[in-house]
């Protein structure tokens, strides 16, 4: 029972020793990448940057234990990051004490809402967001987040913060305004990040250039040349407090949570998914909404912000040998260690280098690959992909993905109000039926017209169907009988039962018999409690296309 509530209850009591070195090595490594980026992430987010290390503590720690993924490193991220600014903003001035407590509301409905997703066995709702529209979307956020941060890289406060178009103009109009060093830091922070990327991936980038710019900063005094410096970072941990709930803030901050819940819980199911299926283990989609819906839960009331599975963290917690979730519980102790006695070492800190681990990290979300893919093998889905991104970068984050999805379902209606159908004919040789466009040398029987529909049948697409059976039967006057193949139809509803009813009635006067195959049995269930086993009788029970032919001795 315990087990089924709490799955490290699973893990910890079999614990492998030989396990132990991996996860101390993977706990070290992320927390090492976890401390600059999610101080990073938390300036992204419109918010001290020692929030973004209260959020890898307590969430990371109740994660571990809630959570079905043995690898995924939990924490601050930059799409939710940014996606906390876009909502929050709104409503109070990031960085302001009404905006921190909005922030903290915000994490506890976004953990309510997991948490009730997971409990309520809503997970499948996710599938609704297109991968179209997650990959548009996230391009172009990931361009939004890069240019936002072109304030702490040039050293000059722009007014402009959301809108990519005015950030690029005031850069621009404002370029003798900036800050040589602080630019040259950000610069340099960059290509170093970049070149240990791709030459030495095993060097911690982010700690490299974190250490080398408060060194730097510290031994030349560079704040005195402008050169913008985290400051003062509180020492110890985040102590108890309880969000502050009114109804307004609620209804306000609603439409964000419910994205972030979404989004979030996309990137977390997608990188556990993919880390789960190399290593042979099932992670449950139901189970991660309630761990991840606890981890903000929890996080709410020790001054984090809202956390998910990240990509990045997460491939190099599995590169680095994370065999359990110990790993995650490692990293988050380091992490608490390190607000205990090390926070002191970060007051030298650049404000550029954070804005470089940014905009680094969010370089490889851009995907502009995934768009030309997409067109290659279906251009409605290549043009989804364009309307989210083209809508997110110049409408804004909430309702660029709304159009997203909105565009993506209309599309899902139109695609399943023109079902595929096809008239077959046999192929003797192959001895099979199949479409007579692709096979014109297929065999047909002018009296008999065997119609294949490939597509559930609802209220929608009876029109379709009915004008393509009427249009085809006016091709062939000789029709006798009509033969429905219903072997691709895995369900149809009550009006799609009566339309049927009223075209069979329409053709019998003009002397055609309906036969049906290949009825799968939820759909027999349907039409037998529409009598259709008493109108029609023998005429459904076809198991297969040659046995209705047989039936009418063709």
């Amino acid at each position: 029972m315990f087990k089924k509530l709490i799955p490290a209850l699973e893990w910890m009591p079999n614990y492998k020793r030989s396990d132990l070195s991996g996860d101390m090595s993977a706990g070290l490594i992320v927390a090492i990448m976890l401390i600059p980026q999610g101080m990073a992430y938390a300036m992204l987010a419109g918010l001290p940057p020692v929030i973004g290390l209260y959020a890898s503590t307590i969430p990371l720690l109740i994660y571990a234990l809630f959570g079905t993924s043995r690898q995924l490193a939990v924490g601050p991220v930059a799409m939710v990051s940014l996606l906390v600014l876009a909502g929050v903003s709104t409503i109070a001035e990031p960085g302001t004490d009404e905006y921190i407590s909005l922030v903290l509301l915000l994490m506890l409905m976004i953990g309510m809402i997991q948490f009730l997703m997971g409990v309520l066995r809503l997970g499948f709702l996710v599938n609704f967001l297109s991968h179209a529209v997650i990959s548009g979307f996230t391009s172009a956020a990931a361009i939004i987040i890069g240019l936002s941060q072109l304030k702490h890289l040039l050293g000059v406060k722009l007014e402009a913060d959301k809108d990519v178009f005015k950030i690029l103009f005031e850069s621009i109009s404002r370029v003798s305004e900036i800050n040589p060093i602080t630019l040259t830091i950000g610069l340099v922070s960059i290509l170093i990040l970049i070149g240990l990327r791709k030459f030495v991936p095993k060097i911690p980038g982010p700690l490299v250039v974190v250490v080398l710019s408060i060194s730097t900063i510290y031994f030349l005094q560079l704040q005195q040349a402008g050169v913008k410096i985290v400051g003062e970072v509180p020492k110890g941990l985040p102590s108890l407090s309880l969000p502050v709930f009114t109804l307004d803030a609620v209804m306000a901050l609603l439409p964000i949570a419910l994205a972030i819940s979404f989004i979030g819980f996309m990137e977390s199911i997608a990188m556990a998914k993919a880390i789960a299926a190399k290593e042979k283990y099932k992670v449950v989609p139901n189970k991660e909404l309630v761990g991840l819906g606890l981890a903000n839960i929890g996080g709410s009331f020790f001054a984090g912000y809202p956390v998910t599975g990240g990509f990045s963290r997460s491939a190099v917690n599995y590169q680095s040998g994370a065999k359990t979730p110990l790993a995650t519980i490692i990293t988050a102790i380091l992490i608490i260690l390190t607000l205990l006695f090390f926070t002191g070492f970060f007051y030298y800190l650049p404000n550029a280098v954070l804005a470089a681990i940014i905009m680094v990290a969010v370089y490889s979300l851009i995907d502009v690959k995934e768009a030309k893919h997409l067109f290659k093998i279906k251009s409605v889905d290549g043009w989804t992909w364009v309307i989210t991104f083209i809508a997110t970068l110049t409408i804004g984050i909430e309702q660029g993905i709304l159009i997203g999805v909105v565009f993506s379902l209309l599309v899902f209606i139109v695609r399943s109000a023109y079902p595929h159908v096809a008239e077959l004919g046999y192929l003797q040789e192959e001895k099979v039926f199949r479409n007579i466009k692709r096979y014109p040398e297929a065999k047909v029987d002018p009296e008999v017209m065997i119609f294949r529909v490939d597509a559930s049948l609802y209220f929608a697409n009876m029109t379709f169907l009915e004008d393509k059976l009427c249009e085809r039967v006016g091709e062939k006057p000789e029709t006798k009988w009509i033969i429905l193949d219903f072997s691709g139809v895995n369900s149809i509803d009550a009006v799609a039962i009566h339309s049927l009813e009223e075209i069979m009635e329409s053709c019998r006067k003009g002397d055609i018999a309906f036969l049906f195959a290949g009825i799968k049995g939820p759909v027999m269930d349907l039409l037998k409690k529409a009598n259709w086993d008493k109108k029609y009788g023998g005429n459904l029970r076809h198991l297969s296309v040659e046995h209705a032919l047989k039936a009418i001795n063709k």
